[in-house]
């Protein structure tokens, strides 16, 4: 009887309109491959709700490389290209100038955007390409079971940092972003996190503001998300997040790092 009850009071309040989150339209209805606990998930979600909100699901063309998101394509309902790995940037140059009038994104790790495709990545930025790049920095290679990266901080352990990252040895963690801003090319260079609802909101909100400075043709954009990689990093889901919150952010730190000037 009391199941019943609970039953009836469910539905009652599980009605559409009282929904204060749901599945996103251009976000396909199927399970991902990615660890439980990981922020690629949300990462997806928020921008997928982007794209629904702006009305541009029809006009949008993602590339998605080789990484943990290499399947990114089986999740978001709209056109996506794969790259080679580290060739992101120039499939999307290709894209742009060819559909100057689409909105296209590229969607990379740490080890495809900074490591292998450090040139692809640093020339479009430089060339001032139009269009966004979102850059997933987890400071671990996820995909091939937690080898360190060019964004992996110091003393981090990692498979091929097995006492910590040594910057004597092994070189100093790469701050992408900060390194591209100066680019006269460059418009928008933000970083953000998913570990919080509060960091998850700021995160959507500078994915639709690269968005709309693409609609402007202000020129490259980059919206860098540090997330967690609960696996490679032998953590718990919430273990990894407050991992995120008291070691990577401040080394990382969250907010704009450069914006558009505004023409008077």
């Amino acid at each position: 009887m009391a199941g019943e009850v609970l039953d009836v009071v469910a539905e009652d309040i599980v009605r559409p309109e009282n929904l204060v989150y749901r599945r996103p339209s251009a976000l396909l209805d199927v399970d991902m491959h990615y660890c439980p606990g990981c922020g690629h998930s949300t990462v997806h979600k928020i921008f997928m709700e982007v794209v629904e909100e702006m009305g541009i699901q029809h006009d949008i063309i993602g590339v998605a490389p080789v990484g943990c998101s290499v399947f990114a394509y089986n999740y978001m309902d709209i056109d996506m290209q794969q790259a080679a790995h580290g060739r992101a940037c120039a499939v999307a140059t290709g894209i742009k100038r060819m559909l100057p009038d689409k909105f296209v994104f590229t969607y990379q790790g740490d080890g495809d955007l900074a490591a292998i495709g450090g040139n692809e990545t640093l020339h479009a930025a430089n060339r001032g390409e139009n269009f966004l790049v979102i850059f997933i920095n987890n400071a671990i290679y996820g995909m091939t079971s937690g080898q360190m990266a060019p964004t992996t901080i110091d003393g981090m352990v990692t498979t091929t940092s097995p006492y910590g990252r040594d910057p004597k040895t092994m070189g100093y963690p790469l701050k992408f972003g900060d390194l591209i801003a100066p680019l006269p090319g460059v418009a928008y260079v933000t970083r953000q996190a998913v570990n919080t609802v509060q960091n998850v909101r700021r995160a959507k909100k500078a994915l639709q503001r690269a968005l709309e400075y693409q609609k402007q043709g202000l020129g490259f954009c980059l919206v860098e998300i540090v997330s967690n990689c609960p696996s490679n990093w032998k953590m718990t889901p919430v273990e990894s997040n407050k991992y995120v919150q008291n070691v990577l952010i401040p080394f990382y730190p969250l907010g704009d790092i450069k914006v558009p000037e505004v023409k008077k």
